[in-house]
């Protein structure tokens, strides 16, 4: 976006005017080498270096710029991921809705089909169950004391 107007504009100087703020970095500085050595600092008045203070500011914007595309970049890829991540999630939800409904089917076919059966046979199917419960208890039992 910067080489745009690198090329038609050469004095950056002259579109900052008068208006004079150090770069926020630190890490190139248009200010002379300002102090007296004796551990007294004299106040410098800010001057701008014309082109050299604003392909400073450049390469500051445009380190900011990379910086915050990527920044974009990360968060672009993080919703795609959630995006998939929901659309897989629903797709599965559905599958297991439909599972759930046929078991649903099948479970109250099988509790019709052994209430008629009870209802025919009278009281009978009762000892039934009561003597697969104690076989299973017994097989529970040994089992556990022969671990």
């Amino acid at each position: 976006m910067s080489q745009r107007y690198r090329t038609t504009l050469r004095d950056r100087s002259t579109l900052l005017g008068d208006y004079h703020t150090p770069p926020s970095s630190g890490r190139s500085s248009p200010y002379p080498a300002g102090g007296l050595g004796n551990g007294v600092s004299r106040e410098i008045p800010f001057q701008p270096l014309g082109q050299r203070y604003a392909d400073d500011l450049e390469g500051q914007n445009d380190e900011a710029l990379e910086g915050l595309t990527a920044k974009v970049k990360i968060l672009k890829d993080i919703t795609i991921g959630i995006g998939n991540e929901v659309r897989d999630s629903t797709i599965q939800l559905s599958q297991m809705n439909d599972a759930f409904a046929e078991t649903s089917g099948i479970l109250s076919g099988t509790f019709r089909r052994m209430n008629n059966m009870a209802a025919r046979q009278g009281c009978r199917w009762l000892w039934y169950i009561v003597f697969l419960i104690i076989v299973f208890w017994f097989f529970i039992i040994v089992w556990w004391f022969r671990r």
